[in-house]
């Protein structure tokens, strides 16, 4: 996977904080944008938000089409279609260039939060579970676990009891709502600090769920003693 295009948005000056956050199927780099202000800590806690563009390439779950994808999909079914194993593998690998990239820009792994939603979401909780250096937290809307199989051997001991919010909702056709919460399942099992919370919608996001989101923001990245 070439190196990651992205769009920044900064909601104060000097940010010591960061959120990376992960688009879905089919969208880009501009679809969570929007949502920035709803987001924001407030001018005592300026985050940079890094929105990267997956790569485009075919999608065997859609007759083959071409379009951003963090990785081949082919279904969700666990007893359908293997898993783009080496597909996951480099998008983790990219999006952490992505973290290492805010590390050394002066942002400590420590405050940043890698998040997304639906594909977006599933690179996210692969990625930071695997990932060396301890994140303030990690996201996963709408989403599942990536080769859950592998989790127990590959968690990072640096983040297995990093935060993690999973949000889903009830009548999401897309990633039915019980495939998210085996997955929430699974990260309890394997000591994850993961919360759960289903909303009554179909594959999106309302209000009430970003607000959730924030709110798990401002339990991560709690404002640094001393700062002005």
């Amino acid at each position: 996977m070439d190196e990651l295009t992205t769009v920044v948005r900064e909601t104060g000056p000097q940010p010591d904080a960061a959120v990376i956050w992960l688009h879905g199927l089919g969208a880009d780099a501009y679809d969570f944008e929007p949502v920035v202000p709803m987001l924001a800590l407030g001018t005592g806690r300026p985050l940079r938000f890094v929105f990267p563009n997956a790569p485009v390439r075919p999608v065997t779950l859609n007759a083959g089409m071409q379009m951003r994808a963090w990785y081949d999909i082919g279904d969700l079914d666990p007893d359908g279609h293997p898993e783009d194993e080496a597909g996951i593998r480099q998008a983790a690998a990219s999006v952490g260039n992505l973290l290492q990239v805010q590390i050394a820009a002066g942002i400590p792994a420590g405050r940043i939060v890698l998040g997304g939603f639906s594909q977006g979401g599933a690179t996210a909780l692969f990625t930071a579970l695997r990932f060396p250096q301890r994140l303030a937290g990690a996201v996963g809307l709408s989403c599942y676990l990536p080769l859950a199989r592998t989790l127990a051997e590959e968690i990072s001991a640096a983040n297995r009891s990093t935060p993690v919010f999973q949000g889903h909702g009830e009548a999401d056709p897309v990633v039915p709502e019980w495939i998210g919460r085996s997955s929430h399942e699974q990260l309890v099992a394997a000591g994850c600090d993961a919360a759960w919370r289903t909303y009554p919608i179909p594959h999106a996001v309302i209000p009430e769920e970003l607000a959730d989101v924030r709110a798990f923001l401002d339990r991560c990245l709690p404002p640094i003693t001393g700062a002005v």
